[in-house]
């Protein structure tokens, strides 16, 4: 016990030294850039930062010279996973440095990070929410307290190519089934006429969160939620019928590779189009992360988009995703964060980051602007698909939850552990409370 806590202490010393290196190393030549606005306040903005999101904090420095500079620091997708950032972050806030500002995280992480952050109740922050569609500000609270403000929302997709799928016999009966969330019976059924079956269905089933995704809508799709009246149902029937078709999509009924085992977003789409697969489980921002450029543009022209199946005993279901920010207690410039903030919300930033960035915005007047909607004709889809949405749970031990659940759901699917088996092991180290060394 005393080595497991040393090395988690050691652990935590090196990833706050790597984070002080990212920071001070990795943007010196953008400090310099401060420098030479001497009456300016820098504040430090850590995000995944894009193309969009720098044309976005670009816009806001020339448009608040001489008053406020954002320094951006990138923990890319490409490198840092959604765990890794998490970690990278709480790890650092602990120090209660004040060399971070403004943060970006993972929704459904709000509850841990909350006592890192300010109340935004000290800023006048009505007029601002009332611009949010609800479905995302809904993630923003902890006890009733409003710390963080949604930056964009995502939800839990299906994407298909279309010119494949109406190929196939009763390919194109199976697509008309596809707008109000096709079955997996159906999909199973149409499997048997895909010659490429192992590439059929690509998700996304490495040690993670994503995983948690898609395992907490089968859950909820089979009418029992995976958190509900103060008890998680680990052990329910739903929890071993999801994680078993899970598994049997790859070694029962083989319409998955087994490598979706080590696949977290990034790598399953690079591996769908170079293997032609047929379904991909992805979310809206999909085609903003195909990075290789060897992936044909007719591919990208001939994908479709769905919610994600059900089960035909239970109801369709989409799990939400989506990043928001928040300012630190440590923060000097907590004013000048916030007015950060306002101005990533606004509909020109919002807007930017929808035609550039690719992601779902949550300024609702988007969604009514005609002009906006004509060029992105998807966007009244996406908010049809949000009545069908679902939270994971809001937990202040969500993220020990998440590990421990994630590492015993890969290991299933993985076919290493049976799903009843994985499933109570995971609830006994959940109770226990113990450090999970993986």
């Amino acid at each position: 016990m005393k080595f497991e806590k040393l090395t988690y202490v050691l652990i935590s010393a090196v990833i706050s030294l790597l984070f002080f290196f990212l920071i001070f190393w990795s943007n010196r030549d953008i400090n310099k850039e401060w420098l030479n606005r001497s009456r300016a306040k820098r504040i430090v903005y850590v995000d995944n930062i894009s193309p969009a999101h720098r044309k976005v904090i670009a816009l806001f420095n020339e448009r608040y010279k001489d008053e406020i500079y954002v320094e951006a620091i990138n923990l890319p997708f490409e490198k840092f996973s959604t765990n890794e950032r998490k970690e990278l972050l709480a790890r650092f806030l602990r120090t209660k440095a004040d060399r971070i500002d403004v943060f970006a995280v993972d929704h459904i992480w709000i509850p841990r990070f909350a006592k890192y952050a300010v109340p935004l109740s000290l800023f006048k922050t009505k007029r601002k929410t009332n611009t949010i569609i609800d479905e995302a500000l809904a993630t923003c609270f902890v006890h009733d307290t409003l710390v963080a403000m949604p930056f964009y929302i995502d939800i839990a997709t299906m994407h298909y190519n279309k010119a494949m799928l109406r190929a196939l016999p009763n390919g194109r009966e199976i697509e008309a089934k596809l707008a109000g969330s096709v079955t997996w019976e159906d999909l199973l059924k149409l499997s048997e006429s895909f010659k490429n079956k192992s590439n059929f269905f690509i998700f996304q089933a490495d040690d993670y969160e994503g995983l948690l995704c898609i395992f907490t809508e089968m859950m909820e799709g089979l009418g029992t939620p995976l958190y509900s009246k103060g008890k998680l149902q680990i052990t329910s029937k739903a929890a071993e019928t999801a994680l078993t078709f899970l598994r049997d999509m790859v070694h029962t009924y083989k319409i998955s590779p087994l490598q979706v085992a080590q696949m977290k977003e990034n790598p399953s789409y690079e591996y769908y189009f170079k293997n032609n697969g047929l379904f991909l489980r992805g979310w809206p921002s999909m085609p903003g992360y195909i990075l290789d450029a060897a992936i044909e543009t007719n591919q990208m022209q001939n994908m479709a988009i769905a919610p994600p199946p059900h089960f035909k005993a239970g109801k369709p279901a989409a799990v939400f995703g989506g990043w928001n920010l928040m300012v630190s207690n440590y923060s000097k410039y907590k004013t000048e964060s916030f007015r950060f903030i306002s101005f990533l919300l606004s509909e020109e930033a919002q807007k930017i980051m929808l035609d550039e960035g690719q992601v779902l915005p949550v300024n609702k007047h988007l969604y009514q602007d005609s002009a906006i909607v004509h060029k992105h004709p998807r966007l009244p889809f996406y908010r049809q698909l949000f009545k069908i949405g679902i939270h994971r749970p809001f937990l202040d031990n969500y993220p020990y939850v998440s590990d421990v659940l994630s590492y015993y759901l890969n290991k299933a699917i993985r076919n290493e552990l049976p799903p009843r088996e994985a499933l109570k092991l995971a609830e006994v180290q959940i109770n226990s409370g113990s450090i999970l060394l993986k």
